[in-house]
């Protein structure tokens, strides 16, 4: 079992004592804030066990059939995830419409904040367990499960912060108020989910940042080539393919210009970790005069 599988399941473990911890919060007070909050973490459960199924074909190595590994499985759920917000949000926006129909006083209102808030501590951990090990291992699947994680976070602190005034204030509809509000926070981050699972799942180019390294360490590694252009990346889960095409002096012997595609790859592997590097040699009669300069 691989490390990021571990944390799948601890995630499975964590989304279920959270669930539990949110709904008697719900139990005592009969909130609908706090059950729109407890609504959210019956999707985190869900997610967690799809994430953690995707993490377990994705760390299955390549095979006849999927040579170029088992990656974008990580996408696909996070694609679900994101899904699974959206609708999750819905509901919340109904019962919030309930709510404003026929407001009620919560009971219990305090107890059930500080059960509310144990449970937000425990997801606030977690959640930057999971996003600083996705990003370590490269893990979309965990870095989006940890950042929905974040989000139910800051939406629980909203619904704590304005939960208390409704005691203070009378102000019933602040309750089905506090719940709509979450709805709509839920919505923007499932669509963003999804939005950017998709672009992994379409092979989107990386960040900016990211190629400008990458074009870095190609032209300063190239020594010797005349000319990188054809330059292409996209990231599948935690590996990163790279393709380009090398224009070699004509009179070159290949040994040598084996040596310069050899000297690229290794400077590319030794920056990225788990880096596929597809290298097409060309004469010089292709130069384009665009693409990566050679110093």
């Amino acid at each position: 079992m691989t490390r990021t599988v571990r944390f799948g399941l601890y995630s499975i473990g964590v989304g279920v004592a959270v669930l539990a911890t949110k709904f008697a919060a719900w139990w005592v007070t009969g909130s609908v804030a706090l059950y729109s909050d407890a609504l959210e973490s019956i999707i985190n459960v869900v997610a967690a066990c799809a994430a953690t199924l995707a993490l377990w074909v994705s760390s299955r190595p390549a095979d006849q059939g999927h040579p170029y590994g088992h990656g974008k499985a990580e996408y696909l759920s996070a694609v679900l995830e994101g899904v699974l917000i959206i609708l999750a949000a819905l509901s919340i926006l109904r019962e919030a419409y309930a709510g404003f129909l026929n407001p009620q006083p919560p009971d219990a209102p305090f107890l059930g904040m500080a059960i509310n808030a144990a449970a937000t501590v425990a997801n606030g951990i977690w959640g930057a367990i999971l996003v600083r090990s996705g990003r370590a291992a490269r893990s979309p699947a965990l870095v989006a499960s940890g950042k929905h994680l974040f989000t139910d976070v800051f939406t629980s602190g909203g619904v704590l912060l304005g939960f208390a005034l409704v005691p203070l204030t009378g102000w019933l509809w602040l309750d089905p108020a506090l719940a709509a509000l979450v709805a709509l926070n839920i919505l923007w981050s499932g669509a963003g989910l999804v939005r950017e699972s998709v672009g992994g799942l379409m092979d989107a180019a990386p960040d900016l940042v990211t190629l400008a390294r990458l074009r870095g360490i190609i032209s300063t590694s190239a020594e010797g080539a005349l000319e990188v252009h054809e330059l292409r990346v996209r990231h599948v889960g935690h590996t990163t393919f790279l393709e380009c095409h090398v224009v070699m002096p004509g009179d070159m012997p290949l040994r040598q210009a084996h040596a310069i595609s050899d000297r690229i790859e290794e400077a590319l592997r030794a920056e990225v970790e788990d880096m596929m590097v597809t290298i097409h040699m060309e004469p010089e009669d292709e130069v384009q005069h665009r693409g990566v300069p050679v110093l």
